[in-house]
């Protein structure tokens, strides 16, 4: 197993994204980037930790590749948008690979790279890190979507990314979902 951390706006929305593609084990949402240990949900939202709202995929490299994950991550969210997604405003919600090792670091400055190119007027203001620190939020973040499908934020923001993957990545989603 191998892991990626991407951070693009609300951690459940890229949760319930990724948790729909075959060869992902497991999809963890947490905090990452910042300067605070252990902050929480609240502390976070402030806007005064650093952190962002992040999820660590965890995968199996046999079944779906880093690239592969790095353009389900650039489908669900635009990574144009200056630290906000949709309704979501603040440092918190940017959009940000974190890499675990150089090679995730590569392929993501190619990707990054690459789709700059393909925005006539604007920049990919993505940024892109080596992960230091991992922080688990807290457990009620957990599977959000999943557990709160008809929350009025999962139907307007979460449920349209999940119907993008199972229709543009139908190729790439697990038969089990």
């Amino acid at each position: 197993m191998e892991r990626a951390t991407f951070g693009g706006g609300c951690f459940w929305c890229t949760e319930a994204a990724m948790k729909e593609l075959e060869g992902v084990e497991s999809v963890t949402s947490g905090y990452a980037g910042g300067h605070i240990e252990e902050p929480t949900y609240r502390e976070v939202c402030s806007g005064e930790t650093g952190h962002a709202e992040v999820v660590q995929v965890e995968y199996d490299p046999a079944e779906i590749g880093y690239d592969d994950l790095l353009e389900v991550f650039f489908a669900t969210h635009d990574p144009t948008q200056l630290n906000r997604q949709g309704p979501d405003v603040g440092t918190q919600y940017r959009s940000i690979v974190l890499y675990h090792d150089a090679a995730q670091q590569t392929q993501a400055e190619a990707y990054i790279e690459a789709l700059d190119e393909e925005y006539d007027d604007d920049d990919v203001v993505t940024e892109l890190e080596p992960l230091e620190t991992f922080y688990r939020a807290e457990e009620k973040h957990q599977d959000y979507f999943e557990k709160n499908p008809n929350d009025a934020y999962c139907t307007m923001h979460a449920a349209p990314k999940v119907e993008k993957v199972r229709e543009r990545f139908a190729d790439k989603v697990a038969a089990k979902r």
